[in-house]
């Protein structure tokens, strides 16, 4: 058994059926899959089951890495022990699929480096907080709806999949979870400054109680009537895009 490490968010899945579940929902678009944080190996034991994926796990635990050397010493070279944020993906050369119960604690900043892979990142199927799945899924208008909503929904299709308790984990985390899939669209570059795009996105939502005439306001320009008395939430990517062009030097 490996000891769950409240710093580095680990609560371990215990549950053969829920893992069973979250596998089989990689459409195996990808024969690299990269398992984030396999913990003792719950999701891996099922990956492995499928002969036509070639697994890679990434984990940041010493006692988890040597726990997933003794029981999976075929990944002994495809196991990198690394921090994932900080991983270059050096060993994968094309695309590969991401699968994995993300810690709670970072799963935001795990997104944000999968939106730097989105050309090779066809598919991410994984467990986060109930919370934030709702908001990764949640259409525009919504209370939910965010910056991540939007740049995510900009390069993938968002399906919320199943609902996760809390007594299925080891230690049991104080939230609810839930599984989440994105599937790559057919976006392979936005039609405005991608850069700009990003940054007004955040910026919007940095102060997402404020109108759009307030939040975005720049010297010696004004917002057109259709963005300026609207609040960033009511925005869909499309309007995004539109107004990133707007914003374009």
């Amino acid at each position: 058994m490996v000891r769950p490490k409240k710093n580095l968010g680990q609560h371990f899945l215990r549950d053969q059926n829920i893992a069973r579940k979250i596998v089989d929902s990689l459409s195996g678009v990808t024969s690299d899959v990269l398992e984030v944080g396999p913990g003792m190996g719950v999701l891996t034991r099922f990956l492995l089951q499928k002969p036509a994926l070639n697994v890679h796990l990434v984990e940041i635990d010493c006692e988890s890495v040597e726990y997933l050397k003794i029981h999976f010493p075929e990944l002994t070279e495809r196991l990198y022990k690394q921090d994932f944020l900080q991983w270059d993906a050096g060993p994968l050369t094309g695309s590969f699929s991401i699968i994995g119960n993300l810690p709670y604690n970072i799963s935001s900043q795990i997104f944000f480096r999968i939106l730097e892979w989105r050309n090779r990142v066809p598919e991410v199927v994984c467990m986060v907080q109930k919370e934030v799945a709702l908001r990764l899924s949640a259409p525009p208008g919504t209370k939910s709806y965010g910056i991540l909503s939007v740049l995510l929904g900009a390069f993938y299709e968002i399906e919320y999949l199943f609902s996760v308790s809390e007594q299925v984990f080891i230690p049991p985390p104080k939230v609810k979870s839930a599984v989440i899939r994105l599937r790559r669209n057919q976006v392979e570059k936005l039609p405005c400054n991608e850069e700009l795009f990003f940054h007004t996105v955040k910026a919007a939502f940095n102060k997402r109680r404020k109108m759009l005439r307030n939040s975005l306001n720049k010297p010696g320009m004004e917002l057109p009537e259709q963005f300026a008395e609207k609040r960033p939430e009511q925005l869909s990517v499309a309007d995004f895009v539109q107004l990133t062009k707007i914003l374009e030097p």
